[in-house]
């Protein structure tokens, strides 16, 4: 039951994708052309609500679905860690045309092509899975 209450709210999230632009080619290619506030109003949002998400859940200590308490642990900051992360995040963004998360939502929206970008998501995965142990982290 669990599983179809997460299914409902991705469709529901994709729907938002979708009629919010968040999704589309032409809105992406603006804000790397910066021309465009749409998609940096969409995203600077989900950030600010994500901090706000954040701290009432570390301030209310609250449980996943399962019950269990959510910990949160401190990570090494590395700026070098982040820049490349988001360099190679940011060229993938561009050149395919959309982050992971859209990517499904598009596919499911009857865009096809977008199979391309899902295998290249999903061979880039399995090689991270087989390199993570070689990798800095």
């Amino acid at each position: 039951m669990k599983n179809v209450l997460y299914l409902i709210i991705g469709i529901f999230f994709g729907i938002v994708l979708i009629k919010s632009e968040a999704a589309s080619w032409f809105r992406i290619y603006e804000m790397f052309q910066f021309q465009s506030f749409h998609m940096y109003g969409i995203i600077g949002s989900a950030v600010g609500l994500g901090v706000i998400s954040i701290s009432l859940l570390k301030r209310f200590n609250v449980k996943n679905s399962d019950g269990n308490h959510i910990i949160f642990s401190n990570k090494e900051r590395s700026v070098f860690r982040y820049l490349i992360g988001g360099i190679l995040f940011g060229l993938g963004w561009a050149l395919s045309g959309a982050c992971p998360g859209p990517m499904f939502t598009l596919f499911g929206a009857g865009f096809l092509p977008i199979l391309i970008s899902i295998i290249g998501a999903i061979i880039g995965t399995w090689t991270y899975g087989i390199l993570k142990d070689k990798l800095p982290h």
